[in-house]
């Protein structure tokens, strides 16, 4: 399964919609990069914000999640707590080929602040925003900087195409818009 290069992902994206709005190149200038690298693509986060929060002492149950867990920030930045955790989404929306699989890991800036995005896969055919999971792993607050780059996308494209993919099973998280919560 090889990793598809830059040039591979500007024809996608440009040709195909795979990645809108679309970077073809590496942006910087005093922001956490973002867009086209060399084998990968660097995803901003929006300003849109789910940060963790005990003031109703709920349990965590992925099978009946309760949204008082968190508290909604719209903001350009977003402090997580200490040792606490926060959902956002992407800038970018995507459309990933059936013959393609995508892997989602942090940027070494937010890792060297112990600031870590979990891996996530964006599987054959799905599409949306992706819901981003950044965990602050430190004992002080940690900021978050909205339309800056938080994560890499690699893109490893297949043999074959899967007899089944992500839209032919109907996945819950098919074409979600905002920050999207735990589903069953």
């Amino acid at each position: 399964m090889p990793i598809k290069s830059d040039n591979w992902i500007r024809k996608m994206s440009e040709n195909h919609g795979m990645i809108e709005p679309f970077e073809s190149g590496q942006v910087r200038g005093g922001n956490i990069s973002y867009g086209v690298s060399s084998y990968g693509y660097d995803i901003r986060v929006a300003p849109e914000f789910k940060v963790f929060t005990n003031v109703h002492n709920l349990v965590v149950d992925p099978k009946a999640f309760d949204d008082r867990s968190f508290v909604d920030i719209n903001a350009d930045t977003c402090i997580i707590p200490p040792n606490s955790f926060a959902l956002a989404r992407t800038v970018e929306y995507f459309r990933i080929p059936r013959d393609v699989l995508v892997i989602c890991v942090g940027k070494s800036t937010y890792a060297r602040c112990g600031i870590i995005v979990n891996v996530t896969p964006l599987e054959p055919t799905w599409e949306g925003y992706l819901t981003l999971e950044i965990s602050n792993t430190t004992p002080l607050p940690a900021k978050i900087y909205a339309n800056e780059g938080i994560a890499q996308l690699l893109f490893f494209e297949g043999d074959e195409e899967p007899s089944t993919a992500y839209a032919d099973r109907k996945g819950k998280y098919m074409k979600q818009v905002g920050v999207t919560l735990p589903r069953m």
